[in-house]
């Protein structure tokens, strides 16, 4: 309820006159979709952001950025600490949900961790970008600005960028791409992992098991993605095939990353192959980790599922990993919340198909984008119909809150029973 409050507000504050260049109220369908992708830090747009939304209307968008990216309870819980300086319960445990913390006492740690990091992340890479903003011929003023919106854009993985044009005249300026695929990762990785990471930074034997997976998983999924995307694009001429080799390999590096729910392209990814869009739409719905600023259905739930299967195969009674034991609960949370992401998948692309006249690739593109709030597009989203983008509002705002809150709820809920039943195998394969 609350990030439909969020929306509501800054879909009120664009539709202001003073949030659009033209000096008109942008229609309500138009605020409604910027206000869902900034807030549930998508990235798809039905306008241009840089010259549709006027300076006011930037911040506006960068404010709702930073407040879906951070999420709701945490921010709440940063308020509480500034006006009061201490947590209550209620607050801990809410925030515990979102933050994916076990230990309610680690909960103001953990908060003020997130300040720490989302900050400080943010500022280095608006460090990095502003000079180049500057070579780029700009003003101070107009290169800080540009600098900072794109940083917190892209430690928040929301993929909503102000530059005219977009990125595709910078597919090979390491300059810019880097401070993308850094960044990126860095906040796709989750707070949780973060901390664990700054405050055991010389003993990683002492980082959390959720840490570890989460760090070689998303490192796995990376390289696989750079990998096979440059060889599925390396001679397409409408993408990496017309570049100097050592563009080609920053721009599969880039396309690698930004699928984790980054958003950014610094190529055409309506002209890549369909063999890149399924690629593509594997690594958006695995997403990033969890209480992130990454969507999907989370790169722990992936790795614990792999573990799973492997334990399986291998005849193991238990499933482990790096000296633990993952207990069968959280397989079934996370066959639970694929199940049900899958489904979400499921239902939005059969609406958009009996919507539109557009092919099902295009259209699960489009739907696992949305849901994994990556922001990545082969073109169609302003084209849809006002029926298809009331659809795809709703999976933004499902694939933001949806999957953290079923999380959160499955967990919780623990049904003890007096009586078992016989145990009996049915056949499974």
């Amino acid at each position: 309820m609350v990030f439909v409050g969020v929306i509501a507000v800054v879909t009120a504050l664009l539709s202001l006159p003073i949030a659009t260049t033209s000096g008109e109220s942008a229609p309500f369908m138009d605020a409604l979709f910027m206000a869902t992708s900034a807030v549930c830090v998508t990235g798809l747009t039905i306008v241009d952001v840089a010259t549709y939304w006027s300076t006011f209307g930037h911040v506006v968008i960068m404010f709702a950025i930073m407040v879906g990216g951070l999420g709701v309870m945490t921010l709440a819980s940063i308020l509480g600490l500034a006006v009061s300086r201490r947590i209550g319960l209620t607050q801990r445990m809410l925030a515990a949900q979102e933050t994916k913390t076990t230990r309610l006492g680690e909960v103001g740690t953990l908060i003020r961790a997130v300040i720490v990091a989302s900050l400080s992340l943010t500022a280095v890479l608006a460090l990095v970008l502003i000079p180049r903003f500057l070579a780029m011929g700009q003003g101070l003023g107009s290169a800080a600005w540009n600098g900072w919106f794109l940083a917190v854009s892209i430690f928040n993985n929301a993929g909503i960028g102000i530059i005219p044009g977009g990125l595709y005249d910078y597919v090979g300026d390491w300059w810019m791409c880097l401070p993308i695929i850094v960044g990126t990762f860095i906040g796709a990785l989750g707070f949780p992992v973060i901390l664990s990471v700054a405050t055991n930074l010389r003993q990683p034997r002492r980082w959390t098991l959720h840490a570890k997976l989460t760090l070689i998983t998303s490192a796995g999924l990376f390289a696989l993605g750079a990998l096979l995307i440059g060889a599925f694009e390396w001679t397409n001429p409408a993408t990496l095939g017309k570049l100097p080799v050592a563009d080609r390999i920053l721009g599969a590096l880039t396309a690698g990353m930004t699928p984790r729910s980054s958003g950014f392209s610094t190529v055409d990814v309506g002209q890549m192959s369909e063999a890149t869009w399924f690629m593509q739409d594997a690594l958006m719905f695995v997403g990033g980790g969890s209480a992130s600023t990454g969507g999907g259905i989370k790169v722990g739930t992936f790795a614990v599922m792999l573990l799973a299967i492997v334990a399986e195969a291998r005849g193991d009674r238990d499933i482990e990993a790096f000296g633990r034991r993952i207990e069968l609960t959280i397989v079934r949370l996370a066959i639970a919340v694929s199940f049900i992401g899958a489904t979400f998948v499921g239902l939005a692309t059969l609406a958009l198909l009996v919507q539109t006249d557009l092919h099902l690739d295009v259209i699960l593109f489009e739907v696992i984008s949305a849901f994994a709030t990556c922001g990545l597009s082969t073109g169609i989203t302003a084209d849809l119909p006002t029926s298809s983008h009331y659809v795809l509002v709703v999976l933004m705002f499902a694939g933001r809150t949806g999957t953290m809150t079923l999380a959160a709820a499955l967990a919780l809920r623990e049904r003890r029973r007096v009586i078992r039943m016989p145990e009996e195998r049915p056949i499974i394969g």
